[in-house]
């Protein structure tokens, strides 16, 4: 979610301390958020311009291409957002992140490409992360001799369909173990991400179709976004496109004033 926290922090970082907001200044607030940027736009529209003094922004949209996030090894190949009014507290203009008055609504176009992807699932902070979720919770001992997941690779499919593979090496194996997974990827709802028709197989030999959906309520129950409400954030997919190359996500956004993201990017 590194993405969303920048794009906040970039957001009430238009208000600026003068108490001005103009295009350009905007442009470097959002800029900042990122480790690289190739191409940036942003427009604010502010009219009558002393609404800011009353703590109100009409809307706010951004394009950006080819954008570097700080924390994490991802590129995002395409972003676009709108936002509905933007309404803070005056009084909090000073603060590193400015109060919100109400919910921050917003739309949100993604297009992430199957090599930025691939270079994040390689990337050494992600495999780290593959490792502690295959320890799970067992003991330094048990831990020791766990497989570790290596060489990580996705591929996009056609159909909204995936195809991912991954090496599982094993102490006191000459050679590592291929698993391979091929499924396809839905929505249900707008909140559910759903793992659909997945077919499953170690060096080839492919799992029992009635383990894998045992498996399966799991992981879609994990990626049910309503999980996020608790920490005040509403997520609704409206689309969710994966071709050869590229992934297409658009979606709408709610930010509660008492989110959990803000406190984050306040700390």
């Amino acid at each position: 979610m590194e993405f969303l926290t920048i794009l906040i922090s970039g957001l009430l970082g238009l208000v600026v301390p003068v108490g001005l907001v103009i295009d350009q200044t905007a442009e470097n607030a959002i800029r900042s958020q990122f480790a690289g940027v190739e191409q940036l736009q942003v427009r604010v529209d502010n009219v009558p311009s002393h609404q800011l003094l009353q703590g109100k922004v009409e809307k706010v949209q951004i394009a950006g291409r080819s954008l570097q996030l700080k924390q994490q090894d991802l590129r995002i190949a395409v972003l676009e957002l709108e936002t509905d009014e933007i309404e803070f507290d005056p009084s909090s203009i000073r603060q590193k992140l400015p109060k919100l008055k109400q919910p921050l609504q917003a739309g949100v176009r993604l297009v992430l490409t199957e090599q930025d992807i691939n270079k994040l699932l390689q990337s050494p902070e992600f495999i780290n992360s593959l490792g502690k979720f295959n320890q799970g919770g067992s003991s330094k001992s048990q831990s020791s001799v766990a497989a570790k997941l290596v060489n990580p690779k996705v591929e996009f499919l056609a159909n909204n369909r995936f195809f991912f593979q991954v090496e599982l090496h094993n102490q006191g194996q000459e050679k590592p173990l291929l698993v391979q997974v091929n499924a396809g990827l839905g929505i249900v709802g707008g909140r559910q991400v759903q793992l659909i028709d997945p077919v499953v197989s170690i060096d080839g030999v492919e799992f029992p179709p009635d383990f894998i959906n045992f498996v399966l309520s799991d992981i879609n129950q994990q990626l049910d976004l309503r999980n996020l409400e608790g920490d005040g954030l509403q997520m609704r997919i409206l689309k969710l496109e994966m071709k050869p190359g590229k992934l297409e996500i658009a979606a709408f956004l709610r930010l509660e004033p008492s989110s959990k993201f803000l406190e984050t990017r306040r700390s």
